[in-house]
């Protein structure tokens, strides 16, 4: 099954980086956007907004932005009120992005709004966001009729020499070539890996980094469909092309594969779109995360921090 875009679209912005994404994202689509952050420094002054306050806590935790997001429910709904198809962008090594994913996600599922969640994973060196990023794409994937995650670290491992900066750069690229994609290619109601190389290799080599990089993700068996887009495909020999096209379809069965070269950019590369059927790499993030949903007590309320406002004095 694919998962049809419907208008009219919204795209929601979601921390610094999600913001970022949804604006360039919006000028893609032609669609409206909204901005969510507990930072107003995300904010632009051309698109709707909703600030997450966290009040006088200058360094909040992602529970306590969670919780916090809760207090502006109402304002949120209100915004996403109205529209057929979310585009939810979310940086979820921030802690913005991995607090309001789960929230925001949760309530367009419950106003029968199709999502479709870009998510971007952190390096693996960001030990302390990994159990939250992998707590928040559990509920994400929950909430959405289809998430589309890009992961930071297998970027990395295939291209060692690259800085954090250039990793963002790059990911941030892949992740607008799929959204111009939206209108024209299909994307399928499961978990969906973006994968991707670095710039100024040749199209072969750019092939061989972006299927490292899904294996780094998620085993070979699990490939069930991958949508092959050649950014500047018009540029590359017709020779090269079919190299690559018979390649692909021996490696990941020629019935499952797609190649889209609607881009017309000068610089060539490849980026890969494949839905995944069963565990990936991201599973486990969260230790707890192997137990079935139908024997947690307590998935339905995303962990969160509130102030209760209880008088409660400590006892020695």
């Amino acid at each position: 099954m694919s998962f049809q875009v419907k208008e009219p679209v919204l795209v929601i912005g979601l921390g610094g980086v999600g913001s970022k994404l949804a604006i360039n994202a919006k000028e893609s689509l032609n669609s409206d956007c909204l901005l969510i952050s507990n930072n107003t420094k995300d904010f632009s002054s051309e698109n709707p907004s909703v600030h997450v306050s966290t009040d006088s806590v200058i360094n909040p935790s992602v529970q306590l932005i969670r919780g916090s997001t809760y207090n502006v429910a109402d304002e949120i709904k209100s915004k996403i009120s109205g529209y057929s198809t979310v585009i939810l962008m979310s940086n979820l090594a921030g802690k913005a992005g991995s607090a309001i994913g789960p929230v925001v996600s949760k309530m367009c599922k419950d106003e029968g709004i199709g999502v479709v969640s870009f998510a971007i994973m952190p390096f693996k060196y960001e030990k302390d966001r990994i159990f939250n990023s992998g707590i928040s794409l559990k509920r994400i994937r929950e909430n959405s009729a289809c998430t589309i995650v890009l992961d930071n670290d297998s970027l990395l491992e295939s291209n060692p020499e690259l800085s954090p900066k250039t990793c963002y750069d790059i990911a941030n690229a892949a992740i607008m070539h799929v959204v111009e994609s939206l209108g024209t290619s299909e994307i399928s109601n499961e978990t969906n890996i973006l994968t991707t190389s670095k710039n100024g290799q040749n199209i072969e080599e750019s092939l061989r980094d972006s299927l490292k990089m899904l294996y780094g993700n998620a085993p070979p068996n699990s490939v069930k469909r991958s949508m092959l887009y050649v950014v500047g495909g018009n540029n590359i020999p017709v020779g090269v092309l079919n190299s690559i096209t018979n390649l692909t379809s021996g490696i990941l069965n020629e019935s499952n594969s797609q190649i889209d070269m609607t881009s017309n950019a000068d610089e060539s590369k490849v980026v890969m779109l494949s839905s995944i059927q069963g565990m990936t790499k991201f599973d486990s993030y969260d230790p707890l995360g192997v137990i079935p949903q139908e024997n947690t007590f307590d998935w339905s309320t995303p962990e969160c921090s509130i102030d209760c406002k209880l008088d409660l004095y400590q006892l020695e």
